[in-house]
């Protein structure tokens, strides 16, 4: 019995590569990849195509990019020029048993897949994902900081919003390198774990009280939380991170008027650690490819 599993990647960034190697490992793959045609390497076994090119209706594992599908059907393809669109028919004509990977899901995807039968694992809602993806995105964090301020992070006032996977991992880490780190949250329960770390806590009613005080506010929250009232208490010279997902939690209009520096870093594993970050993503995929298929 045929047990080679035919998988597809389709598009993606730089953490892409080390994902191709860490799938490449295992034997039971064929792998094809599409809008990869400007790559230099190669990867031995591995087969680059087109999208016209491919046989879809052979295929058991299709792997999206990290940001999926825009309302247009396209897709980003960092190492190659063609635009690659993707139809309602192409959808039809994958195997009802297709495992569909994307980083996160869109609208667009989201409907192409209630008109078939596929299983869509959007992998950046995965806790494990997320806390392995954390660790990274703490490090990039703890990297802008030191680009963007004037001062160490040693006894400065850092404000982070939430204690969720990243925000946890983030708050951490500076208060390790010797930040006055407050963090805000809602669930008692967080803010019970927060105390217990020896980490001063707040709940986020309280914002007003401490955004006034801080040298840098990094958000975690993946809602407009830090509005008008927050960002007028914020010093002037202050740096604000937001590491939640589009649109973000920021008033970024009010804070551009008010001059506050404020960085939306998305993608920050991609971005500092791509190496690693796709080694966690191959790693996952391949977890989970085997359960699947068994």
């Amino acid at each position: 019995m045929d047990q080679t599993i035919r998988m597809a990647i389709i598009g993606g960034d730089a953490r892409y590569l080390d994902m191709i190697k860490k799938l490449n490992e295992n034997d039971n793959l064929s792998m094809e990849l599409v809008g990869f045609d400007q790559l230099d390497q190669g990867f031995a076994g591995v087969k680059k195509t087109n999208f016209s090119g491919l046989e879809v209706e052979k295929l058991d594992v299709v792997v999206l990019p990290i940001p999926g599908i825009n309302e247009n059907g396209m897709i980003d393809t960092v190492f190659s020029n063609d635009h690659i669109q993707f139809s309602e028919d192409w959808f039809k004509r994958l195997p009802n048993h297709t495992t569909i990977f994307t980083g996160i899901t869109t609208p667009y995807l989201e409907k192409m897949i209630q008109k078939t039968a596929m299983h869509l694992i959007p992998l950046m809602n995965r806790d494990d994902v997320a806390i392995y993806n954390s660790i990274p995105t703490a490090e990039g964090t703890i990297m802008l900081a030191i680009q963007h301020t004037n001062f160490t992070i040693h006894q400065a006032n850092i404000c982070v919003l939430g204690f969720g996977r990243v925000g946890m991992s983030v708050a951490s880490r500076f208060h390790a390198l010797g930040a006055k780190v407050a963090v805000g949250a809602r669930n008692p329960a967080d803010i019970a774990r927060i105390t217990e770390l020896g980490i001063q806590s707040f709940h986020m009613d309280d914002i007003i009280a401490y955004t006034g005080q801080c040298d840098i506010l990094i958000n975690t929250i993946p809602a407009k939380v830090v509005t008008e009232p927050a960002l007028k208490e914020l010093k002037l010279n202050a740096l604000v991170i937001d590491l939640a997902s589009k649109p973000g939690g920021i008033d970024f209009l009010y804070a551009k008027k008010r001059g506050i520096k404020v960085i939306h870093a998305l993608g920050l594993p991609g971005i500092v650690a791509p190496k690693t970050a796709g080694e966690i993503l191959g790693n996952i995929i391949n977890q989970l490819i085997i359960t699947d298929k068994k």
